[in-house]
């Protein structure tokens, strides 16, 4: 009878006994068990890396939705101006009304108003918009600035630039510029009261015939808290 080539053999060369086929077969499941626990654990520390990886990078995208438009001046923060610039703006309606307006500028200049204008002068709190929009109806200027950045010195030289009459000087909490003038139409944001361009703006525009109602009057009206003078 031929000899079983492939049967296990003993260190002899002898063909092994069935005991040692039975050790050869568990060491053989061993080995191979032991080979598919190393590929699985391999398998798991390469999916937990790919989610960390992932968690990561949301985390990041996150972020930088948040943070990007606040850097860019989104959100609830205002936008940097454009400073010493002259902006104008055509076809504002000037019809009355009794309700708040949300107006296309900040500060507003010009627009639908309330029927009742703010008598002209200095104010130290903030004047309601509809009421200050019906003054620049009648050919006056807004002197606006943000509290948080302008006082003392500074406040005392926007107040030395304001014309006698037909104007008014009031605090604009959020305004996204240092000052700014307002006429019918028209609006200039500035940090200094002295720039060339802010005379020019208030010699173009104080008491303009381009008003809707240029000279109708700027007293007789609306004393707002916080007038001063």
């Amino acid at each position: 009878m031929p000899r079983d080539e492939s049967a296990p053999r003993s260190n002899a060369g002898a063909p092994a006994t069935t005991k040692q086929q039975r050790a050869a077969q568990r060491e053989a499941k061993v080995a191979a068990f032991k080979k598919k626990e190393v590929a699985r654990r391999r398998n798991r520390r390469l999916a937990i890396g790919g989610g960390i990886t992932a968690g990561v990078a949301a985390i990041v995208a996150i972020t930088l939705a948040i943070v990007l438009p606040l850097s860019a001046g989104g959100g609830n923060a205002a936008a940097p101006a454009k400073l010493n610039e002259v902006q104008t703006w055509s076809g504002l309606s000037s019809t009355h009304t009794n309700k708040t307006v949300d107006y296309r500028m900040s500060p507003p200049a010009g627009g639908p108003h309330n029927a009742t204008w703010l008598n002209c002068g200095v104010y130290d709190q903030p004047v309601p918009n509809e009421n200050a929009v019906h003054d620049l109806e009648h050919g006056a200027i807004w002197f606006t600035y943000d509290p948080d950045r302008v006082s003392g010195v500074k406040l005392d030289a926007l107040k030395a630039i304001m014309p006698d009459s037909y104007a008014t000087l009031s605090p604009y909490p959020g305004l996204n510029a240092p000052m700014a003038a307002s006429a019918w139409g028209a609006q200039i944001k500035f940090s200094n009261p002295e720039n060339a361009k802010v005379a020019q703006f208030i010699e173009d525009y104080w008491r303009s015939p381009n008003a809707p109602e240029p000279g109708a009057p700027c007293t007789g009206g609306l004393d707002a808290p916080g007038k001063v003078g």
